[in-house]
């Protein structure tokens, strides 16, 4: 069995700058050495340190990862705490949800407090993602196949009072740039988002607006040198864009022993909350 110093050696010796608390998590597995031994081994080669534990931390929970899955950023919790401070949704839509990390933080959180039941719906068009999804929505929601608001069920057209959407928003040339466990172990498809980061962005833009109830919200997130290109993509479809760059306080969750960056070492993507008009 590898002790705590050898696997803290490995990990720094790869490179790995949360060595110690990575070895931690490793060693918390509490499984056999083998596992032990291959689970360091697959981290010091670049692996995730998500993908090699099987789970990612998010917004105080834990949600499975399969390989070849995005796995969500703990900066991305900042949109989970603006949607909050809407108002309350009764039908919501995590739109490329990836592992439904997202829309399955928001409806716990909205679950421990009062109000009527939430309806949630995640969708994403890669199988792979949609599985991982299931097995983290049970009992939160339903998991569906398919591009972006395609996916859904026409039932919910006009119905959807919030849309979550981190979409794919990395300029094509950057994906290059990435580090090696993005650009490497993650679908290129979660990542790329064409010439200019947009190219989803305005495709889900042209589809929100039949989707979204009146005075209904679509949150997401890009990079800050593109929130004036994509401001402008959300108010082409008719919709109000407000952007939101300070962090937002208090967090609904308590710090955990989550893998990744602690939440506040990156203040995290500007968010942009865009609204659909109400009727006179």
């Amino acid at each position: 069995m590898l002790t705590r110093g050898e696997v803290v050696a490995r990990l720094r010796a790869a490179g790995c700058v949360l060595a110690e608390r990575e070895a931690d998590l490793l060693l918390a597995e509490g499984r056999d050495p083998r596992w032990l031994a291959d689970a360091v081994a697959a981290r010091a080669a670049g692996t995730p340190l998500e993908q090699v534990l099987g789970w990612a931390g998010f917004a105080g929970h834990r949600w499975r990862v399969r390989p070849g899955v995005f796995v969500p950023r703990r900066r991305s919790e900042r949109l989970v705490a603006v949607a909050l401070g809407l108002p309350r949704p009764a039908v919501v839509v995590d739109v490329c949800c990836g592992s439904g990390a997202l829309g399955g933080a928001l409806a716990r959180a909205l679950a421990a407090s009062p109000g009527p039941p939430l309806e949630l719906h995640a969708g994403d068009v890669d199988p792979v993602a949609v599985a991982c999804a299931r097995e983290n929505l049970s009992g939160l929601g339903d998991v569906h196949a398919g591009d972006l608001l395609d996916a859904l069920p026409a039932r919910l057209r006009g119905r959807v009072d919030l849309l979550l959407a981190v979409v794919p928003y990395v300029p094509r040339g950057a994906v290059a740039l990435l580090p090696p466990e993005f650009r490497d172990h993650e679908p290129r498809r979660a990542l790329d988002g064409g010439p200019d980061g947009l190219d989803v962005l305005r495709r889900l833009a042209a589809q929100a607006p039949s989707w979204l109830a009146p005075g209904a919200h679509l949150v997401t997130e890009v990079g800050a040198p593109q929130v004036p290109a994509a401001t402008a993509v959300l108010r082409g479809a008719g919709l109000a864009v407000r952007v939101v760059t300070a962090p937002a306080a208090p967090d609904p969750w308590a710090p955990g022993d989550d893998p990744g960056d602690d939440p506040g070492d990156d203040p995290g993507e500007p968010v942009l909350v865009a609204t659909a008009p109400s009727p006179p």
